[in-house]
Parts: C-alpha cells; structure tokens; sequence
C-alpha cells in the first residue's frame, strides 16, 4: 500500500485522537449559530444541527450547555467567518473555511501553510466554482424506504441519497438554500438526525499518484491543526 497509504491512515487515526479539537469547532459554531440567531434550539435551526453533531462527536451535554450560555454572555468574542481559496502542490484546488477573532493571524498562518508546503494562497472565487455547495444530513438507513423517502424530499429541496456501508446511515444531499426544509421535513417525520452541515462537494476530482497525495496530504494536515480552521475542502480523488 505504501508511504502514502500510512501517511493517510496515521492522519485519520490523528483526527480521532484530537476528540478536544473537535469540541473546540463545534464550540465555535455554537457561538456563530447564538449570536445570529438566539440561544433556543427550538427557534434556531442552525444551532439545533450543531447540537446533533456535538451529540454525534459525543461531546458531554453540559459542554454544550455551558456553551451556549456563555456564547449568550456579552463578554463573549465574535467569530468572523472567513473562506480561503488557493491550489495545493500538484494542481489541488483548497477551500478553507475558518471561524476567527483575529483575521490578520489567520490569513498570516494559512498563507505560511500554503508557502511552505509547495501551494499557493489565491484570491476569492478562484477555486470556489470548482465545488457546489450543499445541505448534508445523516440519518440511520434501517427500516427506510429509500425510493419514497428520495420522492418526498424532491418537494422540499433535496436531491440525492446515498447509503453509507460504514456507518450505516443515509446521506441526503440537498440544496444550499434548502437546509431549513430538510431539517424540518426529516423532524417532522421523526428521523433521527445523526449529522447535519453544509459541505462542499467538487464537481470533479483529480487523481493522484501515491508519492503526490502524500505532498497534499502535509498541506492538509497543517490546516487541520490550525484552530482558526472549521473545514477544508478539496478535489483530490479519494481511494
């Protein structure tokens, strides 16, 4: 399988372990989904997803309790939802999307990622047509009919459904704008959503040798422990 392969399977069993990291994330989400639209779960879609995701990601209740009364507080900072655009080594565009209280820190640390491992940082919407936006939600696939579930949510705004071996649970894929219908359609029918996020989807992707993966794989693994970074995007075809 090689280098690359092992540089692959050390990083994914990295991201496992940064269990702290992802709690961190999530709190900043938390924040951004408070200060836009209120603490109540019940009146703020956005904000009752990353509830899910942090029980997903099995981070305690009272953390997020603790959360979002303190993203309630006036003493709490403001995130700035920030997205970088540029190409990894061998041609890979890079969407990077953070969340920031200190713009010239993070700009200064991704373009120091980008430079020292052989990319380059672009300018906004110079990579960022090459994916389409879109809804994702999780649910579990057992017991479901999948034809009629992909029927009705074509009247709300979803588009595809996969089935995911791993996890056993259904990937529904959905407009951008759709999010909020989704979120109530599959509530309303009484789905238990695993996951729920947006996500950028390239609409192509490029193959690479194992040595270049392993080149794009550094530059990855450098955003990825950046705190400043809520998600990376990229169209480097998977194995």
């Amino acid at each position: 399988m090689g280098r690359a392969f092992e540089y692959r399977k050390a990083r994914k069993m990295k991201r496992w372990g940064q269990m702290a990291k992802t709690f961190t994330r999530i709190g900043k989400d938390i924040v951004i989904a408070v200060k836009s639209g209120g603490p109540d779960p019940d009146s703020n879609g956005r904000l009752r997803a990353i509830i899910q995701n942090a029980k997903a990601a099995n981070m305690p209740k009272e953390n997020v309790e603790r959360a979002i009364k303190k993203a309630s507080s006036k003493d709490q900072e403001d995130y700035k939802e920030i997205t970088y655009e540029g190409y990894a080594p061998h041609g890979i565009a890079i969407v990077i999307e953070t969340a920031t209280d200190n713009h010239n820190r993070t700009v200064a640390n991704v373009r120091s990622y980008f430079s020292k491992c052989g990319g380059s940082l672009g300018t906004t919407g110079m990579t960022d047509f090459m994916f389409d936006r879109k809804s994702v939600f999780r649910i579990p696939a057992e017991g479901i009919d999948t034809d009629e579930l992909e029927l009705e949510l074509i009247d709300v705004g979803g588009d595809e459904i996969e089935f995911d071996e791993e996890t056993d649970q259904l990937v529904i894929y959905g407009e951008f704008t759709a999010f909020g219908s989704v979120q109530k359609f599959l509530e309303s029918k009484g789905y238990e959503i695993k996951g729920a996020e947006f996500q950028r989807i390239p609409n192509d992707t490029k193959e690479l040798t194992d040595e270049q993966v392993a080149d794009v794989e550094k530059l990855l693994d450098k955003l990825d422990e950046d705190d400043d970074v809520q998600n990376v995007y990229h169209n480097m075809k998977d194995e």
